[in-house]
């Protein structure tokens, strides 16, 4: 894919995303960004254009699992900033903060480590897709729980008719595309 061929992310980022039809339930028209990983061309552009996007504004990036957490790794490496791991229950060591939160078809829970940053350490937050914006608002609280700012949240993809921008409506979000379900 030529990157500067095409006119700018809000066509990038879909048209580097393999779909699948009807996954992971009937219906549903599932973008698969590990495609968009596997181009390196791709990918940085994106890096670079979250990092541009909030540049300034952060101390630390935070990644939910599991591909929030190739996202972040590389926009904290780029931008020289510490990484936080949003995990799935059960993942992290030492003392956490947990949120259980609604899926479509039943509950999840997702915990951070209660101590590794200093309160009022500005987090910039980063998943994959915005869909429901469900996971994303676990995270904040979780943020937040910790005495954490949340800088912004910066996401790939947004499945504009699902919410997901309404639920985190008192958050800077920015998304690089936006596509209607």
């Amino acid at each position: 894919m030529n990157v500067s061929a095409l006119a700018s992310m809000q066509e990038l980022i879909p048209a580097a995303c393999a779909t699948i039809q009807d996954y992971p339930h009937q219906g549903i028209l599932f973008y698969d960004v590990t495609t968009l990983f596997a181009n390196a061309e791709v990918f940085k552009a994106s890096i670079d254009e979250i990092a541009r996007l909030f540049e300034g504004t952060y101390d630390v990036v935070a990644g939910v699992e599991a591909r929030g957490f190739l996202m972040a790794s590389a926009l904290a490496y780029a931008s020289g900033k510490g990484i936080m791991t949003v995990r799935k229950a059960g993942k992290l060591p030492r003392e956490t903060y947990r949120e259980e939160y609604e899926l479509e078809y039943g509950t999840a829970a997702i915990e951070i480590h209660c101590h590794d940053f200093a309160p009022g350490t500005r987090v910039l937050l980063l998943d994959d897709i915005l869909a429901t914006g469900g996971t994303l608002v676990a995270a904040t609280k979780l943020i937040e729980r910790a005495k954490l700012k949340v800088a912004g949240i910066g996401t790939l993809l947004e499945l504009k008719d699902l919410g997901g921008r309404e639920a985190l409506a008192q958050y800077r979000v920015e998304t690089l595309s936006v596509v209607s379900e």
